[in-house]
């Protein structure tokens, strides 16, 4: 019994771990998007969220010096890549 009450917890607390997790992704963002793609960075949005062994976030980073400019960053982990 003592082992369906600890997965039951585990699964009530995933979204809220996957939450903390998207959260602290967004600093490495924009610092991607500041250093690799010339972007100063304003909004960010979640694009993409993709849960499991090897999950990623896709965030969309606004750029203040064009309204309409932005740019894609892929994170895995800790680990942030510039997507476009």
């Amino acid at each position: 019994m003592r082992f369906v009450t600890l997965t039951t917890a585990l699964l009530l607390l995933g979204p809220a771990a996957q939450a903390a997790n998207v959260s602290a992704g967004q600093a490495e963002a924009k610092e991607a998007a500041r250093s690799l793609g010339n972007c100063t960075p304003a909004k960010v949005e979640v694009m993409r969220y993709a849960v499991g062994r090897e999950g990623q976030t896709v965030f969309k980073v606004n750029c203040t010096e064009d309204k309409d400019a932005f740019v894609l960053v892929q994170c895995r982990s800790r680990i942030c890549t510039l997507l476009r």
